[in-house]
């Protein structure tokens, strides 16, 4: 498996951490926001969720980043996950204002990509509330075409604990797919025992489960065929997105984000959930884990 990329901090001036634990906080000014992430129990329950916003190229042909950033808003969110931020080829920057997205969502991006003016690393990037701490490692997937993630484990503002996400974009061929999978799993694998979500455009439109690409991430994440159709956003029938939690972090109520502006704004329509987090105790999933890695 191709070693993890430790993330870049230069990009929004944050001094230098050491290498193999650099951290830093999501810092914004003070902004109204999506609500704070609620105790429930011996857990906490916060709102995901996960965009392929197209390069901001709506089903009209139009490029227009302000109506996706609007979108993204209208999700309420406390965490999102992004694809396709930045331009596909040449100097890949960032399509999305980085500083309308703090204004119109209240949620900051961390500083996934190594360019000063990029948001994304192979597109894909992540919002998270005022005041997270984090750790960040980029993923190489192997595969036919350049494809990536962002694993990052976050402290959540307020002392709600702590939770990894991965975010990633998957390839369009499905042995490609399975060996991504394969990667996904191994990363999560050498990382500390903790709730893990994994959001993103998962590109399997297969309902049957022997031949889906993404039935090595049971072991861990639990069933991945089936889910809201999310593509194409203006008549949607493939879910090609998905929005998936290990037993500590349980998605709840997973839907397609359905508004007139969604239709229009991307190809994709955003999946949105609620998920519920363990923040203490061993999972059950963790041997099979690092049995499936």
């Amino acid at each position: 498996m191709p070693p993890f990329r430790l993330q870049r901090l230069a990009a929004i001036g944050l001094a230098s951490a050491p290498r193999h634990a650099r951290r830093g906080p999501a810092e914004a000014p003070p902004l109204a926001g999506p609500p704070a992430p609620e105790r429930c129990g011996e857990g906490t329950e916060l709102r995901v969720a996960s965009y392929n916003v197209h390069k901001c190229v709506g089903t009209d042909g139009e490029f227009d980043p302000g109506r996706v950033v609007s979108v993204i808003a209208e999700l309420g969110a406390e965490l999102v996950a992004l694809q396709e931020v930045d331009r596909r080829f040449g100097r890949r920057i960032a399509l999305l204002d980085p500083r309308s997205l703090v204004r119109e969502t209240g949620l900051v991006p961390l500083p996934v990509s190594d360019l000063p003016d990029g948001l994304g690393w192979h597109g894909n990037a992540l919002l998270v509330r005022p005041g997270t701490t984090w750790r960040l490692q980029r993923l190489d997937l192997p595969g036919a075409e350049p494809r990536g993630a962002v694993v990052a484990e976050l402290d959540l503002p307020g002392g709600l604990g702590q939770m990894r996400v991965v975010a990633a974009h998957f390839g369009l061929l499905r042995r490609c797919r399975t060996r991504q999978v394969g990667a996904v799993l191994a990363a999560v694998a050498r990382g500390q025992d903790m709730p893990t979500l994994l959001l993103g455009d998962l590109n399997e439109w297969r309902l049957d489960r022997a031949r889906s690409a993404l039935r090595g991430l049971e072991p861990y994440f639990g069933g991945v065929v089936g889910g809201p159709p999310s593509f194409p956003s203006r008549l949607p029938f493939l879910a090609l997105d998905r929005i998936l939690g290990c037993p500590r972090a349980q998605v709840l109520g997973v839907e397609a984000h359905d508004s007139p502006l969604a239709r229009v704004a991307s190809d994709h329509l955003p999946l949105k959930a609620r998920v519920r987090l363990r923040l203490a105790g061993e999972h059950p999933a963790r041997l099979a884990l690092a049995t499936a890695a």
